[in-house]
């Protein structure tokens, strides 16, 4: 298709110069090639390509070529920090964008764009970036945007070895069964989802894998998987906790079920919970590859030759192939095994539908259950372990719940809530929704619904202030004067007016002062802005915290009224434009030199931290 795009191209322009008509066909020819031939490999025209590589564990031996090939391929290198700094040294990229733990969506935006602007771009992900990864965050802001196989950029998944597959190798063979991954963040998934799907692993003894189990911030969701796991299994359970897998600071720790909560996890650790057969052997973690064992190891004589295991009698759990049923008769197998009796009486065949009663002999030995399906068989016993009727028909479905998150103020100075503001507030966050205040003078909502629209409304019409959350700009003036100096009120609700809520690479706090003393500090937000003698000063890239901690730096003084906000939207959207995914305002300053027309100087002041009188 590009190639007939391009022949179209320099057939038009042989039409319209007129010095080419002196070539002969043969010459014109074989010019028309070679310029369509130019054009191609030129990349003009040319889309772009998104790399979605799984890289492994991180060391070099276990990344598969096809990643690296595809890592330096790409011109364009983007992923969490730590991860890119895993790969840095196998990579060739000009552009390199490492961003923070949570800002998967923005990563992935970003790639799409760097990709529809004809780069190469490789999405990183640790492990398999289709497990927990990167590559389903890709297809859905690809999608977004109407993405169609066949007509927009290449997508390429490069799968890698998931966490559960590295940490099972250096723990022994824990995974030989029937496994499942589980994260615990609940960062993008419900705890209430995530509750329930530990509960029906647990129950139906999944060998099971946590990934993201702890954080600094997530610290109950592992210990409340360890209460739900101990409800169905034994606290003797054996427990893997792999932290950094094939990395430097790698670390293995063989534990039980009751006492894991004792060892250090974190984001980096992945909990490998056996079932219960699991168990353990000479610091190696083993889970069999059957529940019932059709030949014994280590004995001399085997109950089951090689060639009878695969009869019917030798797998009574097993479902017969033509009527569905899981076949009945482990008791006569218990009883063939055990040899003759001649107290007991050859148990006869059981049909469908009947029973046939056996003999009462002091074993467990006593009557022949009823044919029931495996389902029945499973809801049988879930009703025991639950005290729950049995249910006889369900279908499991989550719903997909809508969560409406917002912020709610009662103004841009004003710090004064009515009591019947609170009311509606109240009553629209209602029993499911939650409610935080912040150190920003406003309400961070949170609330299950499926019409925000109406929400909105309400709150508005009581007065509120209802903004966006997450990377967006906010505003806060005059923290302490409760906007005495109403002059400058005006000028700052129009900033809120205009700016306020705008999505940005990072959250950026704009601080404005309506007096010279400015007791408020807004030199000490990304942007500071002080009305003084009815003109404004500007302060840009303020680092809050940290040792090299600083006030903004002074770039205009005495700006007219009508030049703040031509010149602030400048500035924002400079910002929004070329920063990074997640880099924060005084980083992006200080690495392109300029925003708008003013220069970046270095206002942290470097520490010198003297060393303590032990040496230590």
């Amino acid at each position: 298709m590009r190639t007939q795009i391009w022949q179209v191209v320099v057939d038009s322009i042989f039409f319209k110069c007129d010095f080419l008509y002196k070539f002969s066909d043969t010459q014109t020819s074989f010019v028309k090639e070679v310029w369509v031939s130019f054009f191609l490999e030129g990349n003009v025209l040319s889309k772009g390509k998104i790399f979605v590589v799984g890289f492994g564990p991180g060391d070099r031996e276990h990344i598969t070529k096809r990643a690296v090939d595809a890592l330096q391929q790409s011109n364009h290198i983007m992923g969490y920090k730590t991860y890119v700094d895993l790969i840095r040294h196998l990579v060739t990229a000009q552009t390199i964008v490492s961003t923070g733990m949570t800002e998967e969506v923005s990563r992935a935006q970003d790639a799409v764009k760097q990709a529809e602007a004809g780069n190469i771009v490789a999405v990183i992900s640790s492990g398999d970036a289709g497990v927990y990864g990167m590559a389903g965050l890709v297809y859905e802001v690809l999608i977004e945007k109407g993405w169609t196989e066949a007509t927009g950029i290449e997508v390429e998944v490069v799968p890698g070895i998931s966490a559960i597959n590295s940490c099972a190798s250096l723990l022994g063979a824990p995974v030989m069964h029937d496994s499942c991954t589980i994260s615990l963040s609940d960062h993008l998934t419900p705890w209430t989802v995530i509750e329930k799907r530990i509960e029906a692993a647990a129950m139906a003894d999944f060998v099971i894998a946590f990934y993201n189990p702890k954080s600094g911030r997530r610290t109950r969701q592992i210990a409340e998987a360890q209460r739900i796991l101990l409800k169905y299994r034994s606290p003797d359970t054996p427990v893997g906790l792999v932290k950094s897998a094939y990395r430097e600071s790698q670390n293995i720790v063989l534990t039980n079920l009751a006492e894991m909560l004792d060892h250090d996890i974190g984001m980096l650790t992945t909990v490998v919970v056996g079932n219960s057969s699991t168990f353990f052997y000479d610091n190696k973690i083993i889970t069999p590859r059957g529940y019932q064992r059709k030949y014994t190891l280590g004995d001399e004589k085997q109950v089951w030759k090689p060639h009878q295991r695969l009869k019917k009698e030798a797998e009574p759990w097993a479902l017969d192939q033509e009527t569905g049923e899981a076949q009945s008769g482990y008791e006569k197998i218990e009883a063939i095994k055990a040899g003759p009796n001649p107290k007991i009486e050859p148990l006869k065949e059981v049909s469908v539908t009947t029973v046939e009663p056996v003999p009462v002999v002091p074993t467990k030995l006593q009557q022949l259950p009823e044919k029931k399906s495996a389902l029945e068989m499973a809801r049988m016993a879930l009703a025991c372990i639950s005290n729950e009727p049995v249910k006889t028909d369900f279908l499991v479905q989550q719903a997909i719940e809508s969560i409406f998150e917002f912020a709610v103020s009662p103004g841009v100075a004003n710090k004064i809530i009515t009591p019947q503001q609170m009311k509606v507030l109240a009553d629209v966050v209602g029993e499911n929704g939650t409610l935080e205040y912040t150190p920003d003078h406003r309400f961070h909502v949170k609330i299950p619904t499926e019409a925000p629209e109406k929400i909105v409304e309400i709150l508005r019409e009581t007065g509120l202030y209802v903004l966006p959350m997450g990377d967006v700009l906010n505003i806060k003036a005059c923290d302490f004067c409760y906007g005495e100096k109403a002059e400058s009120i005006p000028y700052a609700e129009e900033i809120m007016d205009t700016l306020g809520g705008l999505k940005l690479p990072k959250e950026l706090h704009v601080g404005f002062n309506g007096c010279g003393m400015a007791c408020y500090r807004a030199v000490f937000d990304d942007i500071g802005i002080v009305y003084r003698k009815k003109k404004f000063d500007l302060f840009i890239g303020a680092k809050p915290v940290g040792r090299t901690a600083h006030a903004a730096q002074p770039v205009a003084e005495g700006l007219e009224p009508d030049e703040l906000i031509p010149l602030l939207t400048k500035i924002v959207e400079e910002y929004k434009e070329h920063a990074h995914p997640n880099e924060r305002f005084f980083k992006y300053f200080k690495r392109v030199k300029k925003i708008a027309h003013f220069t970046y100087q270095d206002m942290s002041c470097k520490i010198k931290v003297e060393e303590a009188p032990c040496g230590d």
